[in-house]
């Protein structure tokens, strides 16, 4: 999983850069608003950290933009601004959650999962689609309680189906995700990736809506 980090602070930005690396997920770290994206359409990021107070800008006004341009990807607050008028007008505006400095670590990347989960419409660590089973904390796949043996690509592949919670996932948003920091893949690659997953789990648990994308069957 792919996740944009928005903190202007050094040292908290590089300690959660490596906690999140530590929990298997990628990171893009940005320190400034205006570096931010003017859209939140990269298909290959799962969530959003977000500062309210960056130097050159309002957080608050990118994530009211982001929500205004009908983005859909998980947003969490991380901010010093701890007045209930503050937490109640960040969460208005879209945030998914909102979490106050100081913070510790452990709790912020455990409510980043629940806000992931939420966002795949699964209620526990482990994700099930019938009798597949995901474990993104230990990025592993289970079918009928068996560990599946996937290559990073063919795991994190299964994992944005799994992210679509059912729904249609683009090819340009599989491609995206086959890379750490976004960098697709192109179409041939992508049907080679995703021949060999089916091979592994069952094909009539990836769905195929001819040129647009794949959903994955909770059989």
């Amino acid at each position: 999983m792919h996740i944009l980090l928005i903190e202007d602070d050094l040292d908290l930005g590089q300690a959660l850069l490596s906690a999140l690396q530590l929990e298997a997920f990628s990171v893009q770290w940005l320190r400034r608003a205006a570096d931010a994206p003017v859209k939140l359409d990269d298909p290959a990021c799962s969530a959003v950290l977000l500062d309210l107070g960056l130097p050159d800008g309002s957080g608050l006004a990118l994530l009211q933009r982001w929500r205004a341009a009908q983005s859909r990807t998980p947003i969490l607050v991380i901010t010093a601004r701890g007045a209930l008028d503050e937490r109640l007008t960040g969460l208005d505006a879209g945030a998914d959650d909102y979490l106050v400095k100081p913070f510790e670590i452990p709790e912020l990347v455990a409510r980043l999962r629940a806000v992931l989960r939420r966002s795949a419409a699964q209620a526990g660590e482990t994700w099930q689609f019938g009798a597949l089973a995901l474990l993104p904390r230990r990025s592993q796949a289970l079918l009928e309680g068996q560990p599946l043996d996937l290559t990073p690509r063919e795991y994190q592949l299964l994992l944005a189906l799994a992210e679509g919670g059912g729904e249609v996932v683009d090819k340009a948003t599989l491609a995206q995700r086959l890379e750490p920091l976004g960098e697709a893949v192109d179409t041939a690659a992508l049907q080679v990736h995703l021949s060999n997953l089916r091979r592994k789990i069952g094909a009539e648990r990836i769905g195929t809506l001819r040129g647009v994308g794949y959903w994955l069957e909770s059989l």
